[in-house]
């Protein structure tokens, strides 16, 4: 990518940030303009960007991976998070998992040709739901506090704890199509989802220890504290790629172990990736416009435009109505949290992960549906989210859900 290419991208982040405030409450979001302005800047279109440009991609997409999941994780107070999980816990101990089961099997029947493990690839990538897509529900203040909470806590989270899964099946898609299918499944499994998490708790809490040992000596500047986050997450994945782990396991691990280690930091930590990290998802789906989004089929691939709406609907609101029964939700609350279930950032950051580093028989299905169900995501969600918040929040199922009718 040449250097007016970078120009470009800095001056509209600037132009868009200049407006962005304006746009809040309204239909329009901040992944779809971004998911815009990448098909503008597209081979096709303008061609500053393209598939070409793998080192700013690769960069990008690994970043934002390695931060979101340390940050994400080191949001998780375990003690308190067993005890006063309620929605969100049910959500994601419950949810999450019948969601992969409902999109496996409807990955073998839509894609009959894809093989099995392949199936379970992609429908782990399209399991978590993306926070970004979803904030304009969850920042509204006529939705009930606990189901924006709930919403809030699962987008977080989710991400993170699709990650083993996801290696898992990786790994069997990977040892079912080699010769020694055993001995690499099992080898898998040790490098990946042992030496990984191992690599990471020990970062993590060292880097707490160290960081706590600083601030009780008021030796740590606060900028610092924010900074400790990226700086742990960065050295946790190295250190598992060093040993032959993988580096985005270590970095969930090290930021659950540095969010209970150090919780004074942890607020610091996350503020740090609301505010720093939030760019680095925006030119996440930047590059999912401009490199991912123009080779999506629109006309010939109606099995994957099937699918990507499947994912959306049934694929996450029957086992969200499932997980939450007998929590005292209103119908309309729980349609309402089944229907804003995005699916973003995680999806796109996790096809690259398998498309860069593996070569499935089924490489080019899984790209295509998670890049049709993340568009369609993109602009369904992105255009339902205020108008769909203001109706559930009129309705009575609002009030019973601990919300009250606006006036």
């Amino acid at each position: 990518m040449e250097h007016f290419a970078y120009a470009v991208i800095a001056a509209f982040v600037l132009a868009y940030g200049l407006i962005s405030k304006r746009l809040e409450n309204t239909f329009v979001t901040d992944p779809m303009v971004f998911v815009f302005f990448g098909l503008l800047l597209s081979a096709p279109v303008l061609g500053l960007v393209t598939d070409k440009d793998h080192v700013f991609i690769n960069t990008i997409a690994n970043l934002t991976l390695i931060l979101v999941l340390f940050s994400d994780a080191s949001r998780i107070d375990l003690p308190s998070f067993w005890k006063q999980g309620h929605l969100a816990l049910r959500l994601l101990a419950i949810g999450l998992p019948l969601t992969i089961v409902v999109g496996f099997l409807a990955a073998l029947i839509v894609f009959a040709q894809l093989p099995i493990w392949q199936a379970a690839i992609l429908a782990t990538i399209l399991a978590p739901t993306d926070a970004a897509l979803a904030q304009a529900v969850i920042n509204l203040e006529i939705v009930p506090p606990r189901v924006r909470e709930a919403l809030n806590v699962e987008s977080g989270l989710n991400d993170g704890i699709c990650l083993p899964f996801l290696l898992l099946f990786i790994s069997l898609a990977s040892a079912a199509e080699q010769v020694n299918a055993g001995s690499y499944w099992i080898m898998f499994v040790i490098d990946q989802l042992v030496l990984g998490p191992v690599a990471g708790i020990f970062v993590g809490y060292l880097g707490g220890k160290f960081v706590l040992w600083a601030i009780d000596r008021d030796w740590m500047a606060e900028n610092y504290q924010r900074l400790s986050g990226l700086s742990l997450s960065i050295v946790a994945f190295f250190v598992a790629e060093g040993v032959d782990g993988n580096g985005f396991m270590a970095c969930f691990f090290a930021g659950l172990v540095f969010g209970n280690v150090a919780r004074k930091v942890s607020r610091a930590v996350y503020e740090f990736a609301e505010a720093e990290g939030q760019l680095l998802i925006l030119l996440t789906f930047m590059l999912f416009g401009a490199v991912m989004l123009p080779q999506v089929s629109f006309v010939s691939g109606w099995r994957v435009f099937a699918y990507g709406l499947f994912s959306l609907t049934a694929a996450r609101m029957i086992p969200v109505m499932l997980s939450l029964a007998g929590k005292g939700l209103s119908a309309p609350g729980v349609v309402f949290m089944g229907w804003f279930g995005p699916r973003g950032a995680a999806s796109i950051l996790y096809v690259l992960l398998v498309v860069d580093q593996h070569d499935f028989s089924g490489e080019s299905i899984i790209f295509q549906a998670t890049a049709m169900t993340v568009v369609l995501s993109v602009f369904l969600h992105g255009l339902t989210a205020v108008s769909g918040a203001r109706a559930y929040a009129g309705t009575l199922g609002a009030q019973t859900d601990g919300g009250t009718r606006p006036g």
